[in-house]
């Protein structure tokens, strides 16, 4: 039986979760000082609301649906170990247009988003790999927590955890976004990004073949770098 409100693809979610991300490190990393960006639009108790606002708060869908996809394209992937290499390649890719965006550097603290996805990855791997040993995949998973906190990949161990909790908890929407929700009690509007994924159909929808997925996965240090050579000029 078909659900008429499920009308998202999952290229539907790529779609909302990169804009929100782009509209988010525009105003993060471009509009940030500038005047408009910091006009009063109106008030909601004693905070002033203001375009940046507005702009971030829109910008705290990206990680949700970002953890989400990833999580169905562990599982609905012809080839896992390409999927992983993607995503560790990419990852490394990343990390210089980051690196300069954030500090203005060659070198950050941090690391980038990527990161933080692949080794969710591998945390799903771990899950999946040792299911017949708790001790194992406990001892598997706390030691890629560990390696997440020690890189400071964006999003920490918040991040590493909320993929994991959207992969043990995929069958249950109502119990996945009750927990989503309070593990993103920092970001209350990241929240609402379970309502774009309450409407995903389960189909892959316009972003397929090759060239579109790599373009997909390209975005990322792509903007980065055109950001970073906005600032310079």
């Amino acid at each position: 039986m078909r659900v008429k409100w499920k009308w998202l693809s999952g290229s539907g979610l790529k779609l909302l979760a990169v804009v929100s991300m782009l509209v988010d490190h525009l105003a993060a990393f471009v509009w940030r000082s500038d005047p408009w960006a910091m006009t009063h639009l109106f008030k909601i108790g004693h905070r002033w609301i203001t375009p940046y606002f507005l702009m971030r708060s829109f910008g705290r869908l990206a990680f949700p649906l970002f953890a989400f996809l990833i999580v169905e394209g562990f599982i609905h992937t012809r080839s896992r170990k390409r999927y992983g290499l993607n995503l560790g390649v990419f990852a490394l890719i990343s990390e210089i247009p980051y690196n300069l965006v954030v500090s203005g550097t060659w070198h950050c603290m941090g690391q980038n988003v990527f990161f933080t996805l692949f080794f969710g990855f591998l945390g799903m791997c771990a899950i999946e790999y040792f299911k017949e040993d708790i001790k194992k995949m406990a001892f598997a998973l706390l030691g890629l927590l560990a390696v997440t906190v020690v890189f400071r990949a964006d999003y920490g161990y918040v991040g590493f955890s909320f993929i994991l909790m959207l992969y043990i908890l995929r069958e249950n929407l109502l119990f996945k976004t009750i927990v989503g929700c309070c593990m993103l009690s920092s970001r209350l509007v990241a929240g609402t990004a379970f309502i774009p994924i309450s409407m995903y159909n389960g189909k892959r929808g316009f972003i397929q073949g090759a060239f579109a997925k790599y373009c997909f996965y390209a975005f990322y240090p792509v903007h980065l770098l055109v950001i970073y050579l906005i600032n310079t000029l």
